[in-house]
């Protein structure tokens, strides 16, 4: 089974097009103004639409539906209220929209349907959400299916992997990194880029 690559945080066409060209199966653009990743200009993602992720917090699932319409994003990865959180990503199921739930390391979530879980550090722990830099412990997996989150780059991926518990790697399907790749916030670094996809597709994963 192939291991997804996943480069979030992406903001100029530059550097999109330096990770479409690495074979990044994933590319995720932030739309959150007080990210120092907030992609302002989302028509970046225009041509990578069959594989572009829309990152988004929002209060309500209407307004997620309605900034992928207008840029025809596919998949979203939506930040929302955990009160009311499993009817609104059932509207955007509805909707049609494949979807990468956040999954935070931490106790006490409800049990959601989604395509694929982010599991990713508590923002709890961290203080943000996502983009922290910051691995987590592995100590409460997703439902279903997950790309791995928190503190990734080219010179970690193998050993992350290598201590995922062994029970859970059915559900693996790959990784995702953001702040770890950059030369600056929101700035990516094309040899950290180039490294991270490398060391996913060479997962070994039967």
């Amino acid at each position: 089974m192939k291991v997804l690559a996943k480069v979030c945080g992406l903001v100029r066409a530059e550097d999109v097009a330096q990770a479409a060209a690495d074979r990044a199966d994933l590319l995720g653009f932030v739309w959150h103004p007080p990210s120092p990743r907030h992609c302002a200009d989302l028509g970046v993602a225009t041509p990578y639409l069959d594989c572009a992720v829309l990152v988004m917090v929002a209060d309500d699932p209407e307004t997620i539906l309605a900034q992928a319409r207008l840029h025809g994003f596919r998949c979203v990865q939506p930040y929302l209220p955990a009160a009311g959180r499993e009817q609104a990503i059932n509207l955007l199921r509805q909707a049609g929209l494949m979807i990468l739930l956040p999954w935070a390391d931490e106790p006490g979530q409800a049990l959601i349907r989604a395509d694929w879980y982010l599991w990713e550090p508590s923002a709890k722990v961290t203080g943000v959400l996502g983009g922290s830099g910051q691995g987590h412990a592995f100590s409460h997996p997703p439902p279903g299916p997950f790309l791995l989150a928190g503190g990734l780059d080219g010179t970690n991926v193998q050993a992350r992997f290598a201590a995922l518990p062994l029970a859970l790697r059915s559900q693996f399907r790959g990784v995702d990194a953001a702040s770890r790749l950059e030369a600056a916030p929101g700035l990516k670094d094309p040899l950290k880029v180039s490294a991270f996809v490398a060391a996913a597709h060479a997962l070994e994963f039967p």
